[in-house]
């Protein structure tokens, strides 16, 4: 380990103090500092990530990245921000406003219009990577247990609709035909790769809780986690005009958001209850909103529920990625096969939403566009990945540190890809 730069000594010796005289004074002042130090990071990684023709979210992570590297340089100021706790609270609200505003992208209804295209891609694209993610466990990771073959392969089924849909949009092709089938692809992939994670997760659940594996007990998740979603959006697509109407009568500030982010709260909640992941909640809130359930608040003038989201979102989402990016060690890369991991979860991540352009039954789309549309991870892959480090099977984590860096890998490589693998595919076609 290197020795500390002598010019940081000043700035380390007050935030040991002020840590260290952390019972005399406010809790919240090294919550703050960590704040700080996260959102003026990530907001320049972004930037930086953008000017380069990539995502955001790519800066926010590799940001995150080297701040949680840095004691390797012997600079450990932020050494602590990985494991506190309200850092750790405020990135777990971060995942669910993203989720809701991932849901808030589309619509149940425009997912019953994309047609038969879309769906068979969607299927193809959870099947084909959570059959070759768990091969891909089962090859490389051989002492490990089933459940962790099956929660790899889960990891894969995940596709970023939001990075998608941004190079999309920055190509002006969002309009075209393989751009409808992709974008109603990866909302419905991302509807059934929760499903599959809700499945996962509960038989994990299960089996660290001693409870035997049974064709009866996966079955009632699966049940379980399908009622939830699809139970959900039919309910609430019932509820949420006349909730919404109720609403509109309270003149107060800001009554449209907190409507709003209390149905995303409460739907979270609930899937908590019936165990299953917060998650899976927030996305179906986002999904039964639609415009015009809140009409009598924007005929008064009031912003798009998607404008109000915004800011809060910039704040606590970035927590997120920047907290997955610090949790990426760099010392794991130099345990043996961990690159070979990274590598084969890459390949599979990319080939197997390859497969899924075989879906594809409308004539004159060209299934390569479409499959490497899929291939992003991006956020969605982190949420997953994150869930992993939570779940444990005989007091231990079912996702070491190793295999978490290379679900990071894996994801960073898959995003940082598709931008320009879609506008090769996209000319090419146009050719």
């Amino acid at each position: 380990m290197f020795e500390s730069v002598p010019l940081c000594a000043p700035i380390l010796s007050v935030v040991t103090v002020q840590q260290a005289a952390a019972g005399h004074g406010d809790p919240v002042a090294h919550v703050v500092l960590f704040l700080a130090a996260i959102l003026i990071g990530a907001k320049v990684g972004g930037d930086l990530a953008v000017r380069c023709g990539q995502p955001a979210v790519l800066g926010e992570l590799l940001f995150g990245v080297a701040l949680g590297n840095l004691p390797l340089l012997g600079i450990t100021m932020f050494d602590s921000i990985r494991t506190d706790s309200s850092i750790d609270l405020l990135a777990r609200i971060g995942v669910l406003i993203l989720l809701f505003e991932v849901g808030l992208e589309s619509t149940v209804r425009q997912m019953l219009e994309v047609g038969l295209s879309s769906l068979f891609v969607a299927i193809l694209g959870v099947v084909a990577p959570f059959a070759l993610g768990w091969l891909v466990g089962t090859w490389l990771l051989p002492q490990t247990s089933t459940y962790v073959h099956a929660f790899l392969g889960a990891t894969l089924c995940a596709t970023s609709v939001g990075i998608t849909a941004r190079v999309l949009k920055d190509l002006n092709r969002s309009q075209s035909a393989e751009a409808r089938v992709i974008l109603g692809a990866a909302v419905i992939d991302d509807v059934l790769g929760l499903v599959i994670l809700a499945v996962v997760a509960g038989m994990i659940r299960a089996a660290d809780a001693g409870a035997s594996l049974s064709v009866g007990s996966v079955g009632m998740t699966v049940l379980k986690a399908a009622l939830f979603i699809f139970g959900s959006l039919a309910i609430g697509l019932v509820i949420s005009p006349r909730l919404f109407n109720l609403a509109s009568r309270l003149r107060a500030h800001g009554v449209l958001l907190a409507t709003a982010l209390s149905l995303c709260f409460f739907l979270s909640w609930l899937a908590n209850a019936i165990e299953l992941a917060p998650i899976v909640g927030a996305f179906a809130a986002g999904l039964i909103l639609e415009d015009a359930h809140y009409r009598e608040f924007t005929k008064r003038g009031e912003r798009d529920l998607h404008e109000l989201v915004q800011p809060i979102a910039s704040v606590l989402v970035p927590v997120f990625f920047v907290l997955m990016g610090i949790r990426t060690d760099l010392r794991s890369f130099l345990q043996p096969g961990l690159l070979t991991l990274a590598t084969a979860l890459t390949v599979t991540a990319i080939f197997s939403k390859q497969l899924c352009s075989l879906g594809v039954v409308d004539r004159g789309l060209d299934r390569l566009t479409v499959g490497v549309g899929m291939i992003p991870r991006g956020e969605v892959g982190l949420i997953f990945a994150n869930i992993g480090l939570e779940l444990t099977l005989a007091g231990q984590r079912i996702l070491p540190d190793s295999t978490f860096s290379a679900i990071v890998i894996m994801v960073i490589v898959t995003t940082l890809a598709t931008p320009p693998a879609l506008k090769w595919s996209l000319g090419r076609a146009r050719r």
